[in-house]
């Protein structure tokens, strides 16, 4: 799949705010400072699309774009808030998890990690927890370009040993880096997929 048209649509504090329409929803999160935005926007091919920052944390809202006219690729907050009150992390999370658990038009999470670091907690309590919230989702590891090509493999072979753990099935692992826009069409070719498969279900 390839992306033709890639729109902002809206900013929304709850789910009941986001979009009215039922086109297919593939949400992005992350810990902050994972390269979220730096990814989006290497996968529509705009620089411009999703606003990147030096300091972590700044997205607190949920961020729809509108993709070909045809999905939405959503920008969700992180986890693992930087500098925020007790307060304003108690509103994220209750924003973070009532989309989540509450979309019907969700269709994958997609969650990004850093591959330069050693599995760390905060992301395996966060996968564990869409796994036993019967969520479909996806891991992105990003900044691929940081590491050499075997120590990359290395690091994706022990994350997959530490969530072999906990888990009987692996879910689908993208390995990618923003800067050399390494797996961007794996995963829009995995979206695609999705998506053609959701339109022949309904055509049936």
């Amino acid at each position: 799949m390839e992306i033709k048209t890639a729109e902002f649509t809206l900013s929304a504090p709850r789910v009941s705010m986001c979009p009215g329409d039922n086109r297919p929803e593939y949400a992005f999160i992350g810990r902050s400072n994972v390269g979220k935005s730096s990814l989006i926007n290497m996968l529509c091919n705009n620089r411009r699309l999703a606003k990147t920052s030096s300091t972590p944390g700044k997205t607190l809202l949920i961020n729809h774009f509108i993709i070909n006219r045809e999905w939405y690729l959503v920008d969700l907050p992180g986890y693992g808030f930087a500098k925020r009150s007790k307060t304003e992390i108690a509103k994220l999370e209750q924003m973070i998890q009532g989309y989540i658990l509450q979309r019907e038009q969700l269709v994958n999470v997609f969650v990004l990690v850093d591959i330069r670091l050693e599995p760390q907690r905060i992301d395996l309590e966060f996968i564990n927890w869409l796994g036993t919230s019967n969520v479909p989702f996806s891991i992105v590891f990003t900044k691929a370009d940081k590491l050499s090509a075997a120590k990359v493999k290395a690091n994706v072979e022990a994350y997959k040993v530490k969530l072999g753990e906990t888990w009987e099935e692996l879910p689908p692992i993208f390995v990618t880096s923003s800067e050399k826009k390494q797996g961007r069409q794996e995963i829009l070719d995995y979206i695609g997929m999705i998506n053609s498969s959701l339109n022949a279900a309904t055509e049936l």
